[in-house]
């Protein structure tokens, strides 16, 4: 169905909307000059106020041919539609190519006084408004009524124009064909707020309920035992990537955590600034998330928080073979890499369910957030930073989450 209508504001100063006007159109089915298949026309002429349910006056069916070029949803439309008025005017005749303006000048003048001669009219079609006015201008430079009879003269002098610019469908401007989607990032219109949206692979970030990362209250944590870490890293082989979003470590070598009995090998570790998880709602200089995958294909994620201090010699040894492009990636020397430089004294930790921080943001992932700090020095924090300052999603609801603090 297409339903063409008009719209025109007719509120006066001191005056109530002055009536609706609607009749039914032609039924059947016609077809536009592209073949597009109509099997309803129907045009309306009402206020563009709240209507009042008055029936028109003396209806008269009044036979117009129109072909309006319109650009709705990517689609260009051209139509043969019946009029009907409840104005007890002369018959309305222009021709296919009329201008929206000309139409509307004429429908006007059928309305009679109560109708505004120069308020702007707009032609709905399917929900999307054109304005009348938006057409080429029409020859009437007296701007003294229009008579119906001598504009169909100019109306056929129109046709041939107007046709050939109906024979390109017109894109909206803004629109370029193959268009990138939107990457996502930490701020902008691909930023954290806008992650769920931009790919359905990612409707996770914005519809899980067991996000990470999350605001750690230990007042509100269960205190108890729990089973300690088992950290088994060995020196390894490792590759520098800088991809655009934070510096990672691919790690091939057999580091290997042991919890919940299961064995996780380390795929590889990054960095955020500041952290992304909170502790009594404060975040620290840095964190390192260290990503550990079963043979099951589950996630273990052991968090380091880092603060300024003392240079960390891990860090030495990555910085040293950072890229500075996104993109780029540089190799260490064999067996440079040792997890353990990493690794804080102090292994006690709190535990929770939660998702990856960055998209797809998938869920059923095991966190250990290390309740230890490990220093790392003012020069090593501000060689990240400079190249990311700000790369840490914000804090997700617990949506009452049970949360361990390891004794």
């Amino acid at each position: 169905m297409l339903t063409i209508g008009f719209f025109q504001s007719v509120q006066a100063k001191g005056q109530a909307p002055q009536g609706h006007y609607s009749a039914p159109a032609m039924r059947g089915t016609r077809r536009g000059r592209f073949g597009l298949k109509l099997d309803r026309f129907s045009v309306d002429i009402v206020p563009n106020t709240q209507m009042h349910a008055q029936k028109p006056r003396s209806p008269m069916k009044l036979q117009q041919r129109l072909r309006w070029t319109l650009v709705a949803h990517g689609l260009l439309l051209s139509a043969a539609a019946l009029l009907a008025t409840a104005a007890a005017g002369a018959d309305i005749n222009t021709s296919a190519s009329s201008s929206p303006k000309l139409v509307g000048d004429l429908v006007r003048e059928a309305l009679g006084t109560n109708i505004k001669p120069r308020k702007k009219l707009n032609l709905v079609v399917a929900g999307t408004t054109v304005s009348a006015v938006e057409s080429l201008p029409v020859a009437n430079p007296s701007g003294a009524p229009l008579n119906p009879q001598a504009s169909r003269a100019y109306a056929k002098a129109r046709a041939a124009a107007l046709a050939a610019h109906a024979e390109k469908p017109l894109a909206p401007e803004n629109m370029q064909a193959n268009e990138a989607p939107v990457p996502w990032s930490y701020s902008g219109e691909g930023g954290p707020q806008n992650w769920g949206k931009l790919r359905p692979e990612f409707s996770l970030c914005a519809l899980g309920k067991r996000q990470s990362p999350i605001n750690i209250q230990e007042g509100a944590t269960l205190l108890g035992p729990a089973e300690p870490v088992q950290f088994n890293y060995t020196p390894s082989n490792a590759v520098v990537v800088n991809n655009g979003r934070t510096i990672q470590v691919d790690v091939d070598g057999n580091n290997t955590i042991g919890v919940r009995g299961a064995r996780y090998q380390l795929l590889e570790f990054h960095f955020h600034a500041p952290s992304e998880e909170q502790i009594n709602f404060r975040r620290a200089a840095m964190v390192a998330h260290l990503v550990h995958r079963n043979e099951q294909g589950q996630l273990a994620v052991v968090a380091v928080l880092l603060e300024t201090g003392d240079a960390n010699p891990l860090i030495d040894k990555v910085w040293t073979y950072m890229p500075l492009d996104a993109n780029d990636q540089v190799r260490m020397p064999a067996d440079l890499l040792n997890m353990n430089e990493l690794l804080p004294g102090d292994q006690r930790y709190y535990q929770f369910m939660g998702s990856l921080t960055t998209p797809p943001c998938t869920e059923g992932v095991l966190w250990m957030v290390m309740m230890s700090p490990v220093q790392i020095s003012r020069a090593q924090y501000n060689l990240f930073t400079q190249l990311y300052p700000a790369n840490a999603r914000p804090v997700q609801a617990v949506n009452a989450r049970p949360v361990r603090q390891a004794q």
